[in-house]
């Protein structure tokens, strides 16, 4: 047998083994996360609107603290989200409360120190 022959066999079953793979073992594990879904920011004539939803999917109640901060002032929410819930965060910031234009917001899961979700928009 030729060197090429074996190699395109060999590459057959590679395929094959890979194509089982995603027959007969799942994509999804099934693990329990949180997410960040529809984030917006939307620009008004008063200023601008940032919304998104929180999304709880950790086979039980988790609280969620939400940072955010406009311009360097600091503004602080906590909620509680049942299993399969949501909630939408939605905050105006008006332009006269802009003076270097810099938004950022982190989300934290109760009793965690690392955020699963940060943004910073630079708006002026």
């Amino acid at each position: 047998m030729s060197k090429l022959r074996i190699l395109y066999i060999i590459s057959l079953i590679i395929l094959g083994v890979l194509v089982g793979f995603t027959i007969f073992r799942p994509m999804a594990t099934g693990e329990k996360y949180s997410e960040v879904q529809r984030e917006h920011l939307l620009q008004t004539e008063g200023g601008w609107i940032i919304q998104f939803d929180i999304i709880n999917r950790e086979g039980k109640d988790e609280s969620y603290t939400t940072n955010m901060s406009v311009d360097g002032k600091q503004s602080t929410i906590t909620v509680s989200i049942r299993d399969g819930g949501q909630y939408t965060y939605v905050r105006q910031i008006r332009s006269e409360m802009l003076s270097e234009g810099v938004v950022s917001y982190t989300i934290y899961k109760q009793g965690e120190e690392a955020p699963f979700e940060q943004a910073t928009y630079y708006l002026k």
